[in-house]
């Protein structure tokens, strides 16, 4: 199979491209910098600067995972417009691209996030619930999920990947936390009560393996773990990971001041159920957060 990838040096992209080589796809990324790819995934995937260099070259399936890292920097005028053209005008450029081939994909898998929702308090959501609430985040994944939707007009079929905090050991929020929560002074961001949905990096890559093999799939899929966790159950699991206490809070007013809306998402939270997935027959490997951070740690 051939496919086409955006955002393939990312935390999920480098990890699917190594799968996939693995399993003998011929993979072509879409990248800002070419130069970069053979080192972060591997010689055998070809990377191309622009779409025009594949001179119509028939694809089978795209993975539009491109986007920048929405929680490295607060949301300054000047960041929210690089949030919204990595995610929202690269993918019209990709659609631009589509509509002139002579021979479309059949399939479009296109990134998204939990955070389509807004802060759900303590409503259980599933892929049939509206948005809770509109900040800034879930107007991007809105914006960015009707942008790819509009393929369907081009013949291809179409899912939504909303995914939850992706936790792997060489890269993301894990490794991030990894530093302070080993010296003992990790804990609960604000008062510890949002929901946190999660997902372990190889569900990660297997649940988009699985969609990418699935005939029927289309729409929006929740790529969490089934049983999401408040931030403070989470700061207790992984400080018993490490087996160190987990107790110093970061007050919530201390992120408002330094992180201004940004705060917003990490001080709220969506308790999400991966229902259509489920149905679907998809089996995490790792449903349960210990298991998955103990695992995680092993390899780090």
């Amino acid at each position: 199979m051939h496919i086409l990838l955006t955002g393939g040096t990312g935390l999920i992209g480098t990890q699917l491209c190594r799968y996939w080589a693995g399993l003998g796809h011929r993979l072509t990324l879409w990248s800002r910098h070419p130069e970069r790819v053979a080192q972060r995934c591997g010689h055998q995937v070809r990377a191309v600067g622009g779409l025009e260099e594949l001179h119509s070259e028939p694809v089978d399936a795209v993975i539009n995972l491109a986007g920048a890292p929405i929680a490295q920097r607060p949301w300054t005028r000047h960041r929210r417009n690089l949030l919204w053209a990595s995610r929202v005008a690269l993918t019209e450029q990709l659609l631009a691209w589509l509509d002139v081939q002579p021979q479309r994909p059949r399939l479009l898998i296109s990134g998204s996030a939990v955070g389509w929702y807004g802060d759900g308090g303590e409503r259980q959501l599933d892929e049939d619930s509206p948005p809770v609430s509109e900040d800034f985040a879930s107007q991007l994944c809105i914006a960015w999920e009707e942008t790819a939707q509009r393929a369907q007009a081009l013949g291809i079929r179409v899912v939504l990947l909303r995914t939850g905090l992706v936790l792997s050991a060489e890269g993301g929020m894990l490794r991030q936390l990894l530093p302070p929560f080993r010296l003992g002074l990790g804990g609960p961001l604000g008062n510890g009560r949002q929901w946190m949905p999660w997902v372990h990096i190889a569900d990660q890559i297997a649940l988009i393996d699985f969609l990418l093999n699935a005939p029927d799939a289309s729409g929006p899929y929740n790529a969490c773990a089934p049983r999401p966790v408040r931030n403070r159950e989470f700061a207790r699991r992984l400080g018993k990971a490490l087996h160190r206490p987990a107790v110093i809070p970061i007050p919530g007013l201390v992120l408002k001041t330094g992180l201004g809306e940004l705060s917003g998402l990490l001080l709220g939270g969506q308790r999400v159920r991966p229902r259509r997935l489920e149905e679907a027959g998809f089996e995490f490997g790792f449903p349960d957060l210990q298991p998955a951070l103990e695992d995680l740690l092993h390899r780090s």
